[in-house]
């Protein structure tokens, strides 16, 4: 299996009216519902809408994102699925839900920090 994140920018679901956001709460639950039935679910969230701290490497912490980014995520998922296909499938169901765009992208995989968790889990 292959991990996906499923992402959209913040601001992408400003053009929701305010009287529709029960509908899109209750869609976008059903969606995930769905996705942990199939027990592809691994974790997803919406963002605050604030502005970012960015930590530097030497750990100086300084007000972001910078000002030349244009899109900063406002939500996100990821999935375990066993194809592209398979994540491009669910990206349309949370389009759908969310009523915006859904930006997907393949998780580079990491068996030694899998392997951590797993151990980690058996504790």
């Amino acid at each position: 299996m292959t991990r996906y994140l499923i992402s959209f920018d913040d601001g992408a679901m400003d053009h929701i009216p305010d009287e529709d956001w029960p509908d899109v709460g209750k869609a976008s639950r059903a969606v995930v519902q769905e996705a942990v039935n199939a027990g592809v679910w691994v974790f997803g969230a919406g963002l605050q809408r604030q502005q970012a701290s960015v930590v530097a490497t030497n750990g100086t912490v300084t007000d972001g994102p910078y000002p030349e980014t244009k899109e900063v995520v406002g939500g996100f998922v990821v999935i375990d699925v066993a194809s592209r296909e398979e994540a491009l499938t669910w990206a349309a169901k949370i389009a759908g839900a969310c009523r915006c765009a859904q930006e997907v992208r393949e998780v580079l995989p990491d068996p030694e920090t899998d392997a951590m968790l797993r151990q980690a889990a058996d504790r």
